[in-house]
């Protein structure tokens, strides 16, 4: 792993695949770090030829933390919001549009291939709507367009989300058990839940770096960037959306919303999918991208 500077902070990225791969760059989700990607998945692309990058957005992971600016009153963000007013928050997914391109700048990239998951794919909507010459094509899984008329999540996953859990530090068990049941409530049920896997991939994040006020400032940051509609309908660049038939978190009528916001998007709907990336469908998940990719300049 590696880090350069990007946008007045620091952040945390590595690759995988031939240093001359066409680049592909995985932008992750909500409260999540970037090895949330999993090495099988990333591997599966690299395998293909290109040259993966994954990053940890900023408040996650080893990227910087802006420790010192608070969570944001999520009840005086939505009163700024429905009053048409700006709120205060410390940056929005438009500032974290510009730390990707800010690292593909410190790479000597000129443009790449971008996908995003949840979150990530909110702010590779915007990477692609700002900088159209920096983006080759766009695939945009289990999101959202901001719209504020698609259905919420399910409250009992809402609820689960928002609610503290343990300090790891503190009561590693109870923070374990509490991350499971979130990550299986939000599963698919069309694929085998690995609760071994997912147990060891918590303790992995949470060893790493483990910050819940950085997950709140990036959940204002959603709020107060608000729809994106209007910017995607003016993209020009290949694009795939890839959601779950059986997403709780973010339901499938967001990333149809996505896909018809999107000039020429195509729209799969995996069956049985939820809010997460089951090791079936790495490889499935490849194909699609690579495919997307081909459609994209610089395909060769």
């Amino acid at each position: 792993m590696a880090r350069i500077e990007s946008n007045g902070i620091a952040i945390e990225y590595d690759c995988a695949g031939p240093d001359g791969g066409v680049p592909v760059v995985l932008i992750s989700g909500l409260g999540t770090q970037m090895i949330r990607w999993a090495e099988p998945f990333r591997q599966a692309l690299a395998a293909r030829g290109c040259r993966v990058i994954r990053f940890d957005n900023r408040d996650a992971g080893l990227s910087t933390h802006l420790a010192d600016a608070p969570v944001p009153d999520f009840a005086a963000v939505a009163g700024a919001l429905a009053r048409g007013a700006r709120p205060a928050v410390p940056y929005t997914l438009h500032d974290m549009a510009a730390d990707t391109i800010g690292l593909l700048d410190a790479l000597s990239i000129d443009a790449a291939h971008v996908a995003g998951r949840s979150m990530g794919g909110m702010i590779g909507q915007l990477v692609a709507s700002r900088y159209p010459d920096r983006v080759l094509s766009l695939t945009s899984i289990m999101s959202s367009t901001g719209n504020p008329g698609l259905p919420p999540a399910a409250p009992d996953v809402m609820a689960m989300m928002m609610a503290p859990a343990p300090d790891p530090r503190d009561d590693e068990t109870g923070f374990l058990a509490h991350g499971l049941a979130f990550a299986r409530r939000i599963a698919g049920p069309g694929f085998p839940f690995d609760e071994a896997a997912w147990r060891d991939q918590l303790r992995a994040e949470y060893r790493r770096a483990h910050d819940p006020a950085g997950a709140g400032r990036q959940i204002a940051a959603i709020a107060a960037t608000g729809d994106l509609r209007a910017q995607l309908k003016r993209l020009d660049v290949p694009a795939l959306v890839v959601h779950g038939s059986d997403d709780p978190l973010i339901p499938p009528a967001s990333g149809k919303d996505t896909a018809a916001n999107i000039p020429g998007a195509e729209l799969m709907i995996v069956d049985g999918m939820g809010h997460d990336l089951p090791s079936a469908l790495h490889e499935p998940l490849a194909d699609a991208i690579e495919r997307t990719a081909r459609r994209g300049r610089g395909a060769a």
